[in-house]
Formats: C-alpha cells, structure tokens, sequence
C-alpha cells in the first residue's frame, strides 16, 4: 500500500458538489492499494499513518502524532497514487489493485485505521470509485509518502 500523506489545517471530499467526508486539523490520505498487498500491508499502513509524529509542539515542529492532537484523518482512495512513471510518459497503473479488490482492501484499511486511531480521532472518507474534488489546506506545507513495501535500493 502507499499513500501521500499530507498534514492539513482542513480537507474535504466532495462528490457531484456534495460534502461527503472533512476534517479540520490532520492529515489527508490518498492511497493506493497494489494488486499484491496484503492485510499486512493495510495493518502497518495504518499503524504509521496513527504514529507519524508530524505535528508541532513548542519548539519541535514534528513532534506529536494525530491522537496526541485529537485530530482527524480524510482516507481518500486513489489508484492513481500506484502508478509507475519511470518508463514512457504514459502512467502505468499496472500496479494498482483491479477495483473490486481495491474496494475489499480499501474498506479494510478504512476499518483498521478506526480502531487504530480510536475515539480520540476523527476518520473520514472520500467516496471509493467517484469522480472526487478533494480540497485542503496544507499546513506547512508538510507531505510524506508512506510505503507498505520495502525500500528500493538505489541503482
């Protein structure tokens, strides 16, 4: 699984110009699920997405994590995210999940973040499949790409 994560002031999703998930303060997940992930994959995703020490406190700019703030987290799924780009300059999407798996996995990653992130944490969604307009507000800006799979060696 991998996701661009990015700490936002507020996000929203809308679908045919309907709010259909926000957050104020937290962060915004698009994230892909690749045709070979595993519930593990999910699992570990979302522990880091819960841990990330990404938010201020004092002097320490990347200090507190989402439940330390209270804060919320918009899951937007977004095949897009599993795209190769190193060949051609057609996006390969080869890798992406075929869209009924995606919607199983996806639900899943949705359902583990819940209970990873507790009361203490706003969990919202965008709308799997639609044509999304997915709004925020970066705050700082800070963005990080998180990946389920192991790091490429470099070469």
């Amino acid at each position: 699984m991998i996701a661009v994560v990015q700490r936002v002031a507020s996000a929203r999703v809308l679908v045919a110009g309907t709010i259909v998930g926000q957050i104020d303060r937290g962060l915004c997940v698009l994230a892909a699920v690749h045709h070979d992930d595993t519930e593990a994959d999910l699992v570990w995703t979302a522990a880091k997405l819960v841990s990330l020490r990404v938010f201020p406190q004092d002097d320490k700019n990347f200090d507190l994590d989402i439940k330390q703030i209270h804060g919320g987290l918009l899951l937007v799924s977004n095949f897009t995210v599993a795209a190769e780009t190193r060949k051609g300059r057609r996006p390969s999407l080869d890798q992406a999940a075929p869209p009924e798996l995606g919607r199983q996995l996806f639900d899943k990653f949705v359902a583990v973040v819940r209970r990873e992130a507790g009361p203490e944490v706003t969990v919202a969604t965008g709308q799997f499949g639609a044509h999304m307009h997915v709004e925020l507000v970066n705050d700082g800006p800070v963005t990080f790409v998180v990946d389920s799979r192991p790091a490429r060696q470099p070469g």
